[in-house]
């Protein structure tokens, strides 16, 4: 893995061109040293247990019946194969913003992210698909589980052009008619809507026996506010400039955002869904690793 480590430096990767490159540089320095395939085998609801037979693959062995039992049984899962994959890529205005303590905007480190993922799901030969939205959709390319499907998937990554507002509420209870098969669904966004009306539209992926996960995007100075003079600050998404000295607010400003995202964490937890934090200051196999670490917790 360490061949790999200059690779997962945003640093570097923001210099590199392509985002074909960029996933297949993220999976290969994270997935080094791992098991073969980290998502095989991945279904995303436990079934039941039946007994092993010589042939089974011992992957699926719960040790801890045979701890209690001294008898060997497999877990089983809804749904073992043709894992489905729908991520949901924010594009909306706010998604361009980076500041100087940042390599990549909060749109490039999310793509960045899509790309890892869509490279990794397609390598295990499951299916995976994109959808690109701000206040409406922009994109919507169908699963698939064809290798040459990743370039289709990043070439509609980077004709995305951040300059609406977000409204993710109507967005997720569309989406969460129109994707019939249930699969993971992934957001990759910086949540910046209201919370209220977010919840309610992953509450309705829950309804369609999906499995929501939150990719949470967030630039440092977002969450440290850590300006030190008097700022122009420029409104996204239609709000306004505001100009004031950031040490004045810095603390009220960071109990506002710490209150936003403990009702969100609050939220997530009663649905169930997975919330990752993932600042564009951090290297991008972090990231990367947060989700992957939790899929294979639930297949052993």
């Amino acid at each position: 893995m360490e061949n790999y480590q200059k690779y997962l430096d945003p640093l570097v990767l923001a210099k590199l061109q392509g985002l074909e490159l960029r996933a297949r540089r993220i999976v290969e320095g994270y997935v080094s040293g791992l098991h073969r395939s980290p998502f095989h085998g991945f279904s995303i609801e436990f079934a039941e247990h039946r007994e092993y037979v010589p042939g089974d693959d011992l992957r699926y062995v719960d040790w801890k019946v045979f701890g209690r039992t001294d008898k060997v049984y497999l877990k089983q899962y809804e749904e073992e194969t043709n894992l489905i994959t729908y991520l949901l890529l924010d594009v909306s205005e706010s998604m361009r913003y980076r500041s100087r303590w940042a390599a990549l905007s909060k749109l490039e480190y999310a793509q960045c992210v899509a790309a890892a993922l869509s490279y990794l799901v397609l390598q295990q030969q499951d299916s995976v698909g994109l959808v690109t939205f701000d206040a409406e959709i922009r994109a919507l390319v169908r699963p698939s589980s064809n290798p040459s499907h990743l370039k289709q998937l990043l070439h509609v990554m980077e004709e995305a052009v951040p300059q609406r507002k977000t409204a993710m509420g109507p967005i997720f209870h569309d989406l969460a008619e129109r994707l019939k098969k249930r699969g993971i669904v992934i957001v990759l966004s910086d949540l910046f809507d209201d919370v209220g009306g977010m919840l309610s539209g992953l509450k309705h992926f829950h309804h369609r026996r999906h499995e929501a996960i939150l990719f949470h995007v967030l630039d440092p100075a977002e969450l440290d506010f850590n300006f030190d003079r008097t700022t122009l600050f420029k409104g996204l998404e239609q709000l306004p400039e505001v100009l004031t000295d950031p040490r004045a607010i810095r603390q009220a400003y960071r109990n506002e955002v710490q209150a936003y995202l403990q009702q969100l964490r609050r939220g997530c937890r009663n649905l169930r869904i997975d919330h990752v934090l993932a600042r564009t200051d951090q290297p991008l196999d972090v990231a990367l690793s947060a989700y992957l670490s939790h899929r294979m917790t639930r297949v052993l």
